[in-house]
This record gives structure tokens, C-alpha cells and sequence, in this order.
């Protein structure tokens, strides 16, 4: 249930800056909050079907952006690898966050979000239906460039919203502990 309630917030933070017209921080919690819900599918019988259903919401939302909220035609090849990479930061999440420490969060954050640069960007130089960069290695590195400030902003809003997701919850649980381990050492003695 967590999970879901972790998707529905990414997917949030997507729409509701278009809604509000304050789409300049690009600010999303999708990277985090993809790596959160696979490592939530670990162990799960219902793995089957909870990806695919993850997937939908997240293609539902491609869509609902593309066509309403940028006002441009849908191609649906153009989101082939975007939906692809959904799916591989769900698993990356199943496999490496399954037992989160800060050195897997950690990678887990910087291999989501690098992937994503490499790969969109990439995207972008080959062109779909519009052409922006030449099919050159200068053409490639000005893409690269160009697309370094969403990197950036990726990058951190990512680091956020898996932190928060992952850390939060152990920093409640030491949290308790310690106030348990107080509240011991202050009962008298029976």
C-alpha cells in the first residue's frame, strides 16, 4: 500500500507543476520513488502484476502530459525507452534496495538518474519527430550539455525523495529504540 501511495506522489510531482504553472525546478520524485516501489516488490507474490500495473499509471501519465500539458501529438516510440527504464529502475530498486543501506542508496540514486541523462539525451540526439541536434559527435556532446542542468536537478530531487523514503524510515526506527532503551533504564527496579 505504501508503495502505491509512494507512485501516486511521483506521479503528482509530475502534473501538479504543469497544473500550477511552476514547472521551472523540474523537481519530480519518479527516480526515487521507482527505486522505492521495486524494492517493495521483493519477495512479492503479486510481483507478476504490480510492475505492470506501475507501468500503466506511469504511461497513463506520459500520456496525459504529452497530450495536454506540452500540447504535442503522441508518438508512442518516443516513450519506448523511457518506459523501458521505468521498468529497469523498478528492478534495480528489487534487486539493489531490497536491503537499503546508504552505500545502496546511494548508487541506486546515482545509477537512476545517469541512466536517465544517458539515455533521454540520447534519445534526443537521434531525434524523433522533431530534429534538434546534428548526427555528429558535436551534435552528441551539444545535446549532452544542453540536457546537464535536468541532470542536475534530477540528480538531486532523486537524492531527496529516496533519502527521504529510505532514511526516514530507520531514523524512526533508532529513534523508538533509543526512546524505549531510555524509558528501561528509567523504571525502577521490581
Amino acid at each position: 500500500m505504501l508503495a502505491y501511495l509512494v507512485l501516486l506522489v511521483a506521479v503528482l510531482s509530475r502534473v501538479l507543476p504543469h497544473a500550477f504553472h511552476a514547472v521551472s525546478w523540474n523537481f519530480t520524485a519518479i527516480g526515487g520513488g521507482l527505486l522505492f516501489f521495486g524494492s517493495r516488490m521483493t519477495g512479492s507474490k503479486r510481483a507478476a502484476w504490480v510492475l505492470p500495473s506501475a507501468l500503466a499509471v506511469l504511461m497513463a501519465t506520459d500520456y496525459y502530459l504529452t497530450v495536454f500539458a506540452y500540447g504535442y501529438p503522441f508518438q508512442l516510440r518516443e516513450y519506448l525507452v523511457t518506459w523501458i527504464w521505468y521498468a529497469a529502475v523498478c528492478l534495480l530498486g528489487m534487486g539493489l534496495l531490497s536491503k537499503p543501506s546508504l552505500l545502496r542508496v546511494a548508487a541506486g540514486v546515482l545509477a537512476s538518474s545517469t541512466s536517465f541523462f544517458l539515455l533521454s539525451n540520447f534519445v534526443v540526439w537521434i531525434g524523433g519527430s522533431i530534429v534538434m541536434y546534428p548526427h555528429s559527435l558535436a551534435g552528441l556532446g551539444a545535446c549532452y550539455a544542453a540536457g546537464l542542468p535536468f541532470y542536475r536537478n534530477d540528480l538531486v530531487s532523486t537524492a531527496l525523495t529516496a533519502s527521504a523514503l529510505f532514511g526516514l524510515p530507520v531514523l524512526a526506527a533508532r529513534i523508538a529504540s533509543s526512546l524505549r532503551a531510555a524509558h528501561r533504564a528509567n523504571l525502577p527496579l521490581a
